[in-house]
């Protein structure tokens, strides 16, 4: 079990190995979930790009060119693996 110790300005430091057991990385964001009887529940939260993400996701990047669908899914593919090797996201 892991105690924390909350400060006078009610601020909780989570030691990094509880950080890494949820998956956390510095600019991640924490879900909360309160529940009955004073419990809680503390998880990543998982976000989900947007539209305008996805839209703008080629933006310069391109000169103009015009992609297939196959080239579009091995670009996902790629930034995927990316990510996963980089530990933004869980594979």
């Amino acid at each position: 079990m892991t105690m924390l110790t909350v400060t006078g300005q009610g601020q909780v430091t989570f030691q990094s190995d509880v950080l890494d057991h949820l998956g956390i990385r510095p600019g991640d964001k924490i879900r909360l979930n309160l529940l009955p009887n004073g419990r809680a529940e503390l998880m990543a939260e998982q976000t989900q790009g947007s539209w305008d993400e996805l839209q703008n996701f080629f933006a310069g990047k391109t000169n103009g060119q015009q992609f297939s669908i196959e080239d579009l899914n091995e670009a996902v593919s790629e930034a995927a693996a990316a990510a996963v090797e980089a530990g933004s996201i869980k594979g």
